[in-house]
């Protein structure tokens, strides 16, 4: 897997980059398709000593994009953090990809995980654009469209029916239930 570490306010050392490239390359054992990986370490004073560090993960097998975020007093505290984040996401991804695999027995569990979509961007904050996202679609069903949600930790996302071919979004509901929404043509 190749390892792009990147640093802000602070300067990522070979000590560092060793200990993130041993701790995240323990998570490759749960998706050994793992092809890339970026880790964003951030330093930002703040009052609270205990949220000094921040730790970005996002890991990409194939398409399927495994994110998380925590912030801790120490470097270290935070990266052990977003790993323990990211082994919970890839433990409960993998058993979805079997439980699906078993389900409908066609299909090896490696496909699955190739067919499903990469990340939505995050809202900005404040009411500025501060990111601009490009992704690849490819169709997918509805089920794996709020997996693929999940996965990310995000509100809603963005992606193509397979069904009806119609880029549709599927978004999480305040009772907890998934929704989705399909465009209609307006007319006037």
């Amino acid at each position: 897997m190749e390892l792009l570490i990147k640093g802000k306010n602070l300067e990522v050392d070979d000590e560092v980059r060793r200990y993130v490239e041993r701790k995240i390359g323990r998570l490759d054992r749960y998706l050994p398709l793992m092809s890339e990986g970026t880790l964003e370490l951030v330093h930002e004073p703040t009052r609270a000593a205990s949220d000094q560090f921040i730790a970005q993960a996002t890991l990409n097998s194939h398409g399927v994009l495994i994110r998380g975020e925590e912030r801790a007093a120490t470097l270290y505290a935070a990266i052990d953090a977003v790993v323990d984040i990211l082994h919970r996401q890839l433990t409960h991804f993998k058993g979805k990809i079997y439980q699906r695999a078993r389900a409908h027995g066609t299909r090896a569990p490696k496909e699955i995980a190739a067919d499903m979509l990469a990340a939505v961007p995050e809202p900005p904050p404040q009411g500025a654009l501060v990111r601009i996202k490009q992704f690849d679609i490819k169709p997918m069903a509805p089920e794996e469209a709020w997996q693929q949600m999940e996965l990310l930790g995000h509100a809603f996302f963005f992606f193509l029916n397979a069904d009806t071919q119609q880029y549709n979004v599927v978004y999480r509901r305040k009772d907890g239930n998934y929704g989705i929404i399909e465009p209609g043509l307006a007319l006037r």
